[in-house]
Parts: structure tokens; sequence; C-alpha cells
């Protein structure tokens, strides 16, 4: 091997040596800290149990509303039809919505001491609003909605009885809240109101 290229690997060696410290450390494996299931108790001033129960349930619920917030978006993609563009912008106005649960439902679990749900195939097991491939998207929408209304008010009540404030004020004040309103927004689109112009109503009467 030449000297000239011992210099230039020498030279090398040294610009390795003196970028160790600023590179990523890539490839890392450590031990789990805290199983799903488990509760690393917070000082909040509740009870390991009642943390335990407002975690299992806020998680059923959380993986309910990660389905319907995915719902509503595959609906803004996808519908067609005459009212495209209101239910385009209503869909994903709903979505928004929906996502900003998600996040309080997990952060909410995360504060009692578990651990959230958060990979879609977690959700796709845990979920109870179940698969349908039929096109009929308000009425699978108002369908999901009402199953977690059902579960939230259950789950609310559950909170208030062993004294969950916070989880129970998530439950009535955000969840109970919003899709409520939500299902009002969805369910005024399947009443069939004809439309009915101003001088036919007025024959219809026999007036002038």
């Amino acid at each position: 091997m030449s000297p000239k290229h011992d210099k230039r690997d020498a030279t090398y060696n040294q610009l390795e040596a003196g970028t160790k410290q600023a590179r990523p450390i890539q490839h890392q494996h450590a031990a789990e800290i805290q199983a799903y299931g488990k509760i690393a108790k917070l000082p909040i001033a509740l009870d390991e149990k009642t943390c335990a129960t407002s975690t299992e349930n806020l998680n059923q619920l959380l993986a309910d509303t990660m389905t319907l917030r995915d719902m509503y978006k595959k609906h803004h993609w996808q519908v067609a039809g005459h009212t495209f563009y209101q239910l385009h912008l209503l869909f994903d106005k709903h979505h928004g919505e929906q996502d900003e649960l998600v996040d309080q439902i997990a952060e909410r679990i995360q504060l009692l001491g578990g651990i959230s749900l958060a990979m879609a195939a977690d959700v796709a097991e845990t979920t109870m609003i179940p698969r349908q491939e039929a096109p009929v998207q308000i009425s699978r929408l108002l369908e999901a909605h009402e199953m977690i209304l059902k579960e939230a008010r259950t789950m609310a009540k559950q909170a208030s009885d062993a004294g969950d404030d916070g989880t129970n004020g998530l439950l009535v004040s955000d969840v109970i809240r919003t899709n409520e309103l939500q299902v009002w927004f969805l369910a005024e689109h399947l009443v069939d109101v004809p439309l009915v112009r101003a001088d036919q109503r007025k024959a219809a009467t026999g007036g002038d």
C-alpha cells in the first residue's frame, strides 16, 4: 500500500473519530418500562383501582373514537353526489374535531398512569365499531356516533361514582357534547324535505 493511500486512510479515520459523538445512535433496543394494562400511579389523589378502571374504559373509547375519526376522513375523500361539496367540508370538519378528542382521551389515559392505544393494528383489534362495505356513509357514521355516546354515558357515570371527576368532565363536556352536535349536523341531511316553489304552494291553497 502506498504512503499516499496510508495518509488518506489516516485522515479519514481522524475525521470519523472527530464526528463520532455528533452522530445519532441508531438501532437501539431497550427493556419495556411499563406493560400495557398496568398503572404507573401518579400523585393525583385517585386510588390505583379507579385509575385502572378509567384507563380501561378510556382505551376502549379511544379505539372507537379513532375508528370514527378515520371513517370521517375516508368519507371526506369518497363522498359523491349533488351534496358533495357540503358533505366534503362537513366530514373534514368533524374529522378534525374527532382528532382533538383522540388527543384528549389519550392524554387522560397517560395522566391516569396508563398506556394509551396508538397503533392501527391495536385499534382494529379493540374497536367495537363494525367494518362494513356498504357505501351508506351518513347512516354508518350515525350508528358509530350512537355506539360511542352509549359507552361514554356509561363510562361517565362510572367515573363520577368513583370520584374520577377529571374523566367524568372529559366524557361529559367534550366527548358527549361533541358527538351529540355532530349527530345533529349529520341527521339533518337525512330528513326528506321536498323542494317547494312559492307559486305551487299558493295554487294548492287556492290563493290568487
